[in-house]
């Protein structure tokens, strides 16, 4: 697999397998298979203006309970990683991994030292005092959530900058850490709204912060960042509120129907606890490229994740998606 490769690109699988992309079951991509319901007629929404961020600066606020002045807003939340390495310009920074594939990508590009941290076997490692600590709750690849309280301390100890990221934390009912914006300043918390609003393809991420941390990272943010389009689809998402209970309920069902679908096979060594839309198996006696080569039979594409830190060929991310998605891959499994 290519360093910084990810799931979802079924262009590729499709084209590979010469089928259109629409037969593929995508299991490979952790985006809510839920939507939620968007009335706007976009051939109807009047692009000749210059975007006009007001708005959406106040939904997005009020749907995190935060203050507008407490968050920025991205261009997607890779955007919002880069921008944040690149304003807090620090020497070094640790990362608990396995993560999300983008934070190594920008600590590279942007000269930081990188320190990696096995969360799976030393969760307290010691830190460098005044370094950037970057932790995902929950986790990717295994969906894991931490409770950060005893964590936290030890880097305020330390007097890191801290970054938390709540990518996949809408599909729990687990608290944020925005609580304790208060109580450390030099905290900064990440949201992904494309996961779990099923919308890839519609770029808008946030970072919530101190007043002053905010300040400075607009500074170096272009006036206009996200298109009106963006704008309309986020603003008109947050309205449906039966959305969010309805996907975590959905999502916890369907988790469960997978996680009982795979504990049945005997090539599989073993299943994680997860509390997102996927879960992370660790094989028996068979690589992950030659399980994906199997399902290629049946359109099926799941993740590899060999390419995450302290993870090998054995390794597969499976996403949790409708029943009938499950059921097929249930077949498929049934085969090999």
């Amino acid at each position: 697999m290519k360093k910084f490769e990810h799931g979802g690109d079924i262009d590729s699988f499709a084209k590979e397998l010469k089928c259109k992309k629409e037969q593929i079951i995508d299991l490979s991509s952790n985006i809510n298979f839920l939507k939620p319901k968007i009335t706007i007629d976009f051939n109807r929404v009047d692009i000749s203006f210059y975007a006009n961020y007001e708005e959406l600066y106040k939904t997005v606020a009020k749907h995190y309970k935060v203050k507008k002045s407490n968050l920025e807003l991205f261009n997607g939340a890779s955007a919002a990683i880069f921008s944040l390495f690149d304003s807090l310009a620090l020497k070094e920074c640790f990362i608990y991994s396995p993560a999300y594939l983008e934070y190594k990508k920008a600590a590279k590009l942007f000269g930081y030292k990188i320190n990696l941290i096995n969360r799976f076997e030393n969760l307290k490692k010691e830190i460098k005092k005044g370094s950037l600590v970057i932790f995902v709750n929950p986790s990717t690849p295994d969906g894991s959530f931490y409770k950060i309280e005893e964590l936290l301390q030890l880097w305020i100890k330390k007097e890191c900058t801290v970054l938390i990221d709540e990518s996949f934390l809408e599909f729990t009912e687990e608290s944020s850490a925005v609580s304790f914006l208060k109580e450390y300043k030099k905290l900064y918390i990440l949201k992904s709204m494309t996961k779990f609003y099923s919308c890839a393809g519609v770029r808008v991420g946030t970072i919530i912060s101190d007043k002053k941390n905010i300040k400075q990272l607009k500074n170096k943010e272009p006036n206009w960042k996200l298109s009106t389009f963006d704008m309309n689809y986020i603003m008109e998402a947050l309205k449906e509120k039966d959305f969010i209970c309805n996907s975590i309920k959905q999502n916890s069902k369907n988790r469960e129907l997978l996680q009982n679908t795979l504990s049945k096979y005997s090539f599989i060594e073993k299943i994680y606890e997860s509390k997102a839309n996927f879960l992370l198996i660790k094989l028996k006696n068979i690589e992950a490229k030659t399980l994906q080569e199997h399902l290629k039979k049946y359109k099926i594409k799941t993740r590899d994740c060999s390419n995450f830190d302290f993870l090998d060929s054995t390794f597969v991310r499976v996403a949790v998606k409708n029943k009938e998605s499950i059921l097929k891959l249930k077949k498929a499994l049934d085969r090999i």
